[in-house]
C-alpha cells in the first residue's frame, strides 16, 4: 500500500511582511477568519494525509505546538522540527528524513492557498502514485518571481528555472509537491544555489532528468494565492471572505474536514465545539450536525 506523509514548511523570516512579522510567524497571521497555516494544513487533510510534520523556526515552533498539539483532536498525528536558518525549500526533506522514513511525501508551503472545484479529487489521485514526482503549474503575470516551467508543443516539461530573468513561459510551479521516497537522497545530493539555499527547482530537475516528473496545470477556474507580501495577504483575505459569504461554505475549516473524512465522530466534534467561544466559526461548525 502506498503511504504519503505530509510536510508543512512554515519557516522563513517573513522579511517582506515586516514589521507585521517582527514578533510573530507569517504563517500564524490571519487570512480572513483563520490562521494562514490552516490553509496548507487543510490541503494535506483533503489529500487524505494524517501524519504531518510542521517545520518552523526555533522562535515560532512552540506557537504551532500550542495551536495544534498532537493533532489527535482532528484525527491527525502531528510532529514538529526546527529549521534553524532559512536553508531553502529542499532542506525540508533533510530535516524531515526520520519523519518520512520509507514513505512517500507531500510538501506544501505554509503561505500558499489553493481553491478550486474537485480539488480534493485531484489531491487524492496524487497519493495513488507510487513513483516519481508530481508538481502543479499555474499561469502568472510575474514569472520572474517564481520557478518557471518550459513546455514543448505537446505539453511535455523541458526545463524548470528558478526565478529567471528572462522567463521561457508564464507557468509557475506552485508551492505544493508530491514525491516518492527518493526525494530524501536527491535533497542530500544538492549543492546550495547562489542564494545559499537548497532549491526545490533542483529537486524537480533531478526528477525531470530521470523522466519521472509530471505536472498538473491548474486552469482558469482555479485560484492559487501566494501570501508573501502585504498586498497578496490582503487579497487572500478578501478572496476567502467573498467566497465564504457567497457560498455559505468555509475554506480550510480543519474541524469540518476532519469530520467529513470520518477521522472524528459527532461526539468528538461536540467536544471541540464546547471548547470554542461563541462566534461565527463555532456557529458554522454547529450546523454540520443538523
Amino acid at each position: 500500500m502506498i503511504k504519503y506523509k505530509g510536510i508543512i514548511l512554515a519557516g522563513g523570516l517573513g522579511t517582506r511582511l515586516y514589521p507585521a512579522t517582527y514578533s510573530i510567524s507569517k504563517q500564524l497571521m490571519p487570512i480572513y477568519d483563520k490562521p494562514m497555516i490552516y490553509y496548507p494544513l487543510s490541503i494535506l487533510m483533503l489529500a487524505g494525509i494524517q501524519e504531518i510534520l510542521i517545520i518552523s523556526s526555533p522562535r515560532d515552533l512552540p506557537l504551532y505546538k500550542a495551536l495544534f498539539g498532537t493533532g489527535a483532536h482532528l484525527g491527525l498525528s502531528l510532529s514538529y522540527e526546527v529549521q534553524n536558518n532559512p536553508g531553502g525549500l529542499a532542506e525540508a526533506f533533510i530535516i524531515g528524513e526520520q519523519f518520512i522514513g520509507q514513505d512517500n511525501v507531500s510538501l506544501v508551503l505554509g503561505d500558499n492557498i489553493f481553491y478550486g472545484d474537485q480539488f480534493s479529487d485531484i489531491l487524492q489521485s496524487c497519493t495513488t502514485e507510487r513513483d516519481g514526482a508530481q508538481i502543479f503549474g499555474y499561469k502568472v503575470s510575474n514569472p520572474q518571481d517564481f520557478g518557471i516551467v518550459e513546455l514543448d508543443p505537446n505539453g511535455k516539461i523541458l526545463t524548470i528555472e528558478e526565478k529567471p530573468l528572462k522567463p521561457k513561459s508564464n507557468i509557475a510551479v506552485t508551492g505544493l509537491y508530491f514525491y516518492d521516497n527518493n526525494v530524501i537522497e536527491i535533497a542530500k545530493s544538492l549543492s546550495p544555489s547562489s542564494r545559499g539555499e537548497l532549491e526545490i527547482s533542483d529537486i524537480n530537475n533531478a526528477y525531470l532528468s530521470l523522466n519521472k516528473l509530471s505536472m498538473k496545470l491548474f486552469g482558469r477556474g482555479f485560484a492559487w494565492l501566494d501570501t508573501g507580501t502585504h498586498d497578496t495577504l490582503l487579497e487572500a483575505s478578501q478572496f476567502v471572505n467573498i467566497v465564504e459569504k457567497r457560498q455559505g461554505l468555509k475554506i480550510a475549516c480543519i474541524e469540518e474536514i476532519a469530520y467529513m473524512q470520518n477521522w472524528i465522530n459527532k461526539d468528538q466534534l461536540n467536544k471541540l465545539l464546547n471548547k470554542m467561544p461563541d462566534n461565527e466559526y463555532k456557529k458554522y461548525l454547529s450546523n454540520l450536525k443538523s
